[in-house]
């Protein structure tokens, strides 16, 4: 195998944009720690914080960040004929975002491969390769269980879902209802709840919440913004709730947070 480059933990600007095209040959593993937007085929795909994407050469594709703090582990490279079987011997679907519960794992298996890759040791080749394989098979080990959630790993429900957590971090000022969203891709009630928890690790109620308040710290660190007025641009009816939920998720008051980040800010 012939690795083109390996990076770890790759800070992005909001304006990047990567495109790759078909006649590059190259394989792609990018391993996704905030928020982007994919076009595959023509068709725009969010892919959710935490999630990794394994593309193969034929497949041409765009990406942009959509976080402020988006950062990133990439691997580039030219399999020989014995790393293509060992790739089609595992369960992973190329060319398609897969959401992941915990990437420490995978990050801690490309930071060893990066500092093997750019060493001077004599074995880091077969070292690389080794890494290699590790990291694959727990790719693997982090693809939802077909059998469990067969809907969502068929992409009958997989992308919607997508769409509909882009949409909450989007705009945390809506007033969302699981009802509404549940209508607006077609399930249940309990089965979208069920679905959204077991594709993301975390409940669609606890995501709005986490949702608002990472917008609304972004707003905090404006003096422009009053507190009130940031309690309505993240969809609480009163700056009263605000300050109970934000104390909630944050440990502080958002005034308190205000306060220590422009202290931090001064010195």
């Amino acid at each position: 195998m012939r690795i083109d480059s390996i990076s770890l933990d790759h800070k992005r600007d909001k304006n990047f944009v990567l495109e790759k095209n078909v006649h590059s040959g190259v394989w792609i593993l990018l391993v996704l720690k905030a928020r982007a937007v994919f076009c595959i085929d023509g068709r725009e795909v969010p892919s959710p914080e935490n999630s990794f994407i394994f593309i193969s050469p034929e497949q041409s594709f765009s990406y942009r960040c959509d976080a402020e703090n988006f950062s990133e582990d990439s691997i580039f490279f030219y399999p020989e004929e014995n790393d293509l079987e060992y790739i089609h011997s595992m369960e992973i679907p190329l060319n398609k975002i897969i959401p992941a519960a915990d990437l420490s794992q995978i990050s801690d298996i490309i930071r060893n491969m990066c500092l093997e890759y750019y060493s001077v040791n004599k074995n880091r080749t077969e070292a690389v390769e080794l890494y290699f394989k590790l990291l694959l098979s727990k790719l693997n080990e982090s693809v939802v269980d077909m059998d469990r959630f067969g809907a969502v790993h068929e992409g009958l429900y997989l992308e919607k879902l997508l769409w509909l957590r882009e949409s909450i971090y989007r705009w945390p000022s809506r007033s969302w209802t699981v009802d509404e969203m549940a209508a607006d891709i077609s399930l249940s009630r309990s089965r979208l709840q069920h679905l959204y928890t077991e594709t993301f690790g975390i409940s669609i109620s606890k995501d709005i919440i986490n949702s608002r308040l990472d917008k609304a710290t972004e707003l905090l660190k404006r003096p422009e913004y009053p507190i009130n007025k940031i309690a309505e641009l993240v969809g609480y009816p009163n700056a009263s709730y605000f300050n109970r939920q934000f104390k909630n998720g944050i440990g502080m008051t958002p005034t308190e947070f205000r306060r220590e980040y422009q202290e931090k800010e001064a010195i």
